[in-house]
């Protein structure tokens, strides 16, 4: 649960306030009774993902058919407005 501290807290005790998110721990910030900002510990990502883990993730999606998924972004994205729907590039 995170602790409400006013703005004037969190100016005259800065320090001790990042201290304790750089230690995990939440603060909702108020102005005059209002809650106005969650002060939160910023979450590390990994720089790198083993290919395994990587593979892992992937097994759980369905088979993709590379032909409707290239229909489908064009579809989304076509780079020429002007072209009708199933005509070739010009």
């Amino acid at each position: 649960m995170a602790t409400k501290i006013t703005q004037r807290e969190l100016r005259n005790d800065a320090p001790a306030i990042m201290r304790a998110v750089e230690n995990g721990e939440s603060f909702i910030l108020t102005r005059n009774g209002t809650e106005i900002a969650d002060l939160v510990p910023h979450r590390q990502r990994p720089e790198f993902v083993p290919a395994e883990d990587f593979l892992g993730l992937l097994a759980d999606l369905p088979p993709t058919d590379p032909e409707e998924f290239y229909a489908d972004l064009d579809a989304a994205v076509d780079p020429d407005p002007f072209r009708a729907a199933g005509e070739s590039e010009r």
